[in-house]
């Protein structure tokens, strides 16, 4: 199995609570961004992508834990790995880390939709096949 696709960042003021960590849901933005950046990666630009082929990929399901806290100015990596691939959908595993310590962990189900309707369609043949290859 193939390392996991790491997307390095920096937590800033605007990501942080009252408490000065890292507000919870901000870390679905970190994972977001590191499947956005992963994507990419793989030669296909989220918005050329979806404005070529009609179709978006849309959160069906998320499983995340919490595990520690983050604070201002951390350096942080998520992480982002393919662990299912279907037709229609793909599941990811994903982590937010500081070092060798696992702040956050996911499982998040991704469903590929026609940008019209929102409703499923299958993962073009050019990134289904690439995605095979990877995993």
């Amino acid at each position: 199995m193939s390392e996991p696709f790491r997307f390095p960042l920096t937590v800033y003021y605007e990501d942080t609570d009252a408490a000065g960590v890292v507000y919870y849901a901000n870390y679905l933005k970190f994972m977001e961004r590191a499947r956005t950046e992963w994507l990419g990666s793989l030669g296909f630009g989220v918005a050329e992508f979806e404005a070529a082929h009609g179709v978006v990929f849309v959160v069906h399901r998320m499983e995340i834990e919490y595990r520690q806290p983050a604070r201002l100015s951390d350096r942080l990596e998520a992480t982002m790995e393919l662990a299912e691939l279907g037709r229609v959908r793909m599941v990811a595993l994903q982590q937010v880390r500081r070092g060798t310590s696992v702040l956050a962990e996911a499982r998040v189900t991704l469903a590929c939709v026609e940008r019209s309707s929102f409703r499923p369609a299958r993962i073009p043949a050019e990134l289904h096949g690439r995605l095979e290859k990877t995993s």
